[in-house]
């Protein structure tokens, strides 16, 4: 099968869109025919170096997506053509050590999701005599993919799904590092660094736990509004201000989370986020950085003293099988906000100005719409 769909070569700064070849799916794969993808800060990475080593190129983009079943694979018995999906970008086996104890967000098949093979190696995008991998195993800047069926999430067909999309990434990451992973409580004071795509879901799931007051600190005025629109109590152009306001609101105890989900994670939003939290407070690391890079280095002893929690998020800390469906009924019963989130759509031809958009901070969440 035949293809358009956006591609990135090895040292390319923008996306080309080119003619692919799609393999029908092998055992436990799918073939899906998206509807929409999001335009999510993680792709942009594939051509700043924030990653490192770790793509491997020519790699199609996009790793939030929402589609159609067109076909599937022997061994797939829980979606089927037809089905409506909403695709998770870490795959979830189901029997591995992570996943049988809760944690399908770690699970073992998402070990090579930067590289785009399926999890035996091989790969179903080729043009050219040449094969490409699809970012998150997934590629959803394509029309068209074969990817793993652990990765397809069934959703109920009424739903929008140029709306339901967010909820393979930006929804899940956001709103879990928040209330999973930052353990969000009824009367907290939680500080979200960044507040695009990823961080306006931690300022939501940290308004839904209860939390008393939630500060966002963004350097965007756009998106400090659509913060304060969406849950939070305070936003702040400046680190030090909302320190000292924080100061100010907890009679000088700090916070008790912080959320890191800025766009490129560096040891100086790091330090901001341990020295705003009080006693006992938890630091919740989402963001990416090169890994080569030393991002935190902190003072032991004020770690060890006062009992401080730093912590990594990956997807939230959710189960995707389970959360994505638990998160789109809650937008259904009014909830949470999806809808809102959208600040553009764009045709597939339009990723570049998507990203450019993006970067230029016009965006919560831009959406790809694939005709």
């Amino acid at each position: 099968m035949k293809s358009r769909a956006a591609v990135l070569e090895e040292g390319s700064k923008e996306f080309e869109i080119v003619e692919l070849d799609v393999d029908e799916p092998r055992v436990g794969e799918v073939q899906i025919k998206f509807t929409a993808s999001g335009l999510c800060h993680s792709d942009l990475h594939l051509t700043d170096g924030v990653y490192g080593d770790s793509p491997r190129y020519p790699i199609v983009g996009g790793h939030e997506g929402a589609g159609i079943i067109e076909a599937v694979g022997p061994g797939v018995t829980h979606v089927e053509p037809g089905d409506h999906v909403v695709c998770s970008f870490m795959p979830s086996c189901g029997v591995c050590r992570y996943c049988a104890s809760g944690h399908s967000n770690l699970c073992n098949l998402g070990a090579n999701i930067l590289k785009g093979h399926m999890p035996d190696g091989t790969f179903r995008f080729h043009r050219d005599g040449r094969d490409l991998g699809g970012m998150c195993m997934l590629g959803t800047f394509s029309e068209r993919a074969t990817i793993p069926a652990r990765s397809a999430v069934k959703v109920d067909p009424w739903l929008p799904l140029e709306v339901a999309v967010l909820a393979g990434c930006g929804v899940p990451t956001g709103w879990g590092s928040a209330v999973n992973a930052g353990g969000v409580k009824a009367g907290d004071t939680a500080v979200i660094y960044g507040s695009g795509g990823v961080g306006i879901n931690s300022v939501q799931g940290a308004a839904y736990a209860g939390a008393k007051y939630v500060v966002v600190v963004d350097p965007v005025e756009f998106k400090r509004k659509t913060a304060l629109e969406l849950g939070a109590t305070h936003v702040f152009a400046d680190a030090d201000e909302a320190a000292a306001k924080v100061n100010e609101l907890t009679w000088g105890e700090g916070a008790d989370q912080a959320i890191l989900t800025v766009g490129v994670m560096d040891e100086v939003v790091v330090r901001q986020a341990f020295d705003i939290v009080g006693k006992g407070g938890t630091i919740v690391v989402v963001g990416q950085a090169n890994p080569e890079n030393l991002t935190i280095q902190l003072p032991s002893a004020m770690f060890t003293r006062n009992e401080k929690v730093i912590r990594g998020a990956q997807f939230g800390s959710c189960n995707p099988q389970y959360d994505i469906v638990k998160l789109l009924r809650l937008w259904n019963s009014g909830r949470l906000k999806l809808d809102e989130l959208v600040t553009k759509n764009y045709t597939l031809d339009q990723v570049n100005e998507g990203y450019e958009d993006l970067k230029a901070g016009k965006l919560i969440r831009g959406v790809i719409v694939h005709e």
